[in-house]
């Protein structure tokens, strides 16, 4: 729930008025509050916990696209890479026990994590990104990227200097590339 501030509460309104800028409504909205699964950057969560909690969210919700962090979590958080560990766990043990086509029904595209320098030269790694190899890769608009920074902005209880330097400079505001799990 974000409480590592203690700020749960206050950060869970701001994720749900973040998500209504993004157009996405509160009842797709799940936030998982388990004394197993703490906030807090450098404790890493139990995968099969979370993949447990991640396998029923999409099955709930039915989703077919799940677009989570890469083994680096894009900022190196643990949170961030106990995700893709439990979602690479959640692949690869439908892939052995689960009839065919139960996995291809949901795709799993991780977000890649790059180097300092191009995470922080916002458009010009456009071109950087173009030239190397990736599975997708998402340009915002001007329009996509000023709603995006209008979502982050949300988030008022985590804007400390460095995320305010993030929505000035941060590439992910402009481009992202991702590849299939």
């Amino acid at each position: 729930s974000g409480n590592y501030y203690k700020q749960g509460e206050i950060r869970k309104k701001e994720l749900e008025q973040s998500c209504c800028v993004l157009g996405i409504p509160a009842s797709d909205v799940t936030v998982i509050d388990h004394r197993d699964l703490p906030d807090d950057p450098a404790v890493e969560w139990d995968t099969q916990l979370l993949a447990t909690l991640v396998l029923r969210h999409i099955e709930a919700k039915n989703i077919n696209l799940v677009v989570t962090f890469d083994a680096g979590g894009v900022s190196g958080h643990a949170n961030h890479i106990s995700l893709h560990t439990a979602v690479r766990y959640y692949v690869c043990k439908l892939l052995w026990v689960c009839p065919p086509g139960l996995v291809q029904g949901c795709r799993v595209l991780v977000l890649e994590s790059v180097n300092l320098c191009r995470k922080y030269i916002s458009f010009l790694d456009v071109l950087i990104s173009c030239l190397l190899p990736r599975d997708a890769l998402f340009i915002l608009t001007e329009e996509e990227t000023e709603q995006a920074k209008r979502a982050m902005q949300c988030h008022r209880s985590q804007l400390l200097w460095f995320r305010r330097l993030y929505l000035l400079f941060s590439r992910y505001l402009v481009v992202n590339s991702l590849r299939l799990l």
